[in-house]
């Protein structure tokens, strides 16, 4: 019963979310920003600003942003703006900005959040607009997983081949492209199926056969779907990685936005190879039970500026269009 409140509740909780609507007019210009006041932890806040300069209209595309997440006045994180739309031949007076900071699933404090924007137009001094913000609680399930020989094995490996693997897909993650704008819209789940046996965040102990344990977290949303299962790219992006690894098996890796990437974990079937650029909904492969798996699944993942966030975050309209 906990695990089908908790499915409902993660699905719902974006939606529940309403959205700020702010215009602010400073002296070099005015500015429309929407984002959402209250959020979740392991959600990432996303902030979308329309900067309308006052002077020098049409070196709009000139303006630079930064955003930052302070608690209690102490910096945690902080993200550049990119640009989605504007400062083109039908317009050129204004340029629409997009930023993004990750929610940690430690993070439980209510009150003391506060965004900061750092914004300086076509060159004239820097104008700082701050966005008052609410953590809300949210509970994450404990629970324990028993491995076999085979996953114990995969889970204890040092090998230099794994250490490759884990080197190689940070790398991928660390990487900002800010001109990697591929989809702004909904995203959509890899699978038709909402079977799930696994939730994000849920907070793991790993019980090996040989005696031993180990903690962690689940970064993504497991689809308890049979083997052969078709896999969908959840929106358009670039193939970043697409390879047999050893704890994930065969994998894949799409970039949608500087920093944003969708991952896919334990298939049985690749139909895409880095490179391929991916339409929302487009065939990637099967589904499997490769890697670190205790049964046929497919597990699927979102990473920002490589913390992982809520993947039900991005079926919402997330970007404020």
């Amino acid at each position: 019963m906990k695990k089908a409140a908790l499915i409902i509740a993660c699905l719902l909780t974006f939606f529940y979310l309403q959205a700020e609507d702010l215009s602010i007019k400073k002296d070099s210009a005015a500015f429309e920003i929407k984002y959402n006041r209250e959020a979740f932890p392991g959600d990432a806040q996303f902030v979308r600003m329309t900067v309308i300069p006052l002077k020098n209209k049409k070196e709009a595309a000139r303006t630079k942003a930064s955003l930052t997440l302070l608690l209690d006045g102490r910096e945690l994180s902080s993200s550049d703006f990119y640009r989605i739309s504007g400062n083109n031949k039908k317009n050129n007076s204004s340029v629409t900005l997009l930023a993004a900071i990750p929610l940690s699933t430690w993070w439980d404090q209510k009150d003391g959040w506060t965004l900061k924007i750092k914004c300086s137009v076509c060159d004239s001094a820097d104008e700082t607009l701050e966005l008052p913000m609410t953590l809300l609680h949210k509970e994450f399930i404990s629970e324990t997983l028993w491995l076999d020989g085979k996953n114990t094995s995969i889970k204890t490996d040092v090998s230099p081949r794994r250490q490759q693997d884990i080197e190689k897909l940070n790398a991928i993650l660390a990487a900002t492209d800010k001109t990697a704008v591929w989809q702004t819209s909904p995203f959509k789940a890899p699978v038709s199926s909402n079977r799930r046996t696994s939730f994000f965040a849920d907070r793991r102990i790993y019980k090996y056969n040989t005696g031993g344990s180990t903690t962690g977290l689940h970064h993504g949303i497991d689809y308890g779907v049979p083997e052969g299962t078709e896999v969908h790219a959840c929106a358009r992006g670039k193939v970043v990685l697409a390879e047999d690894r050893v704890s994930t098996g065969y994998s894949v890796v799409i970039e949608h936005l500087p920093g944003l990437y969708s991952l896919y974990y334990h298939m049985s079937r690749l139909d895409v190879k880095e490179g391929d650029i991916t339409e929302e909904g487009q065939l990637i492969g099967l589904s499997g039970c490769t890697g670190l798996a205790t049964g046929p699944h497919l597990h699927w993942e979102m990473r920002l500026y490589m913390q992982s966030v809520s993947p039900d975050y991005f079926l919402g309209n997330f970007t404020f269009e």
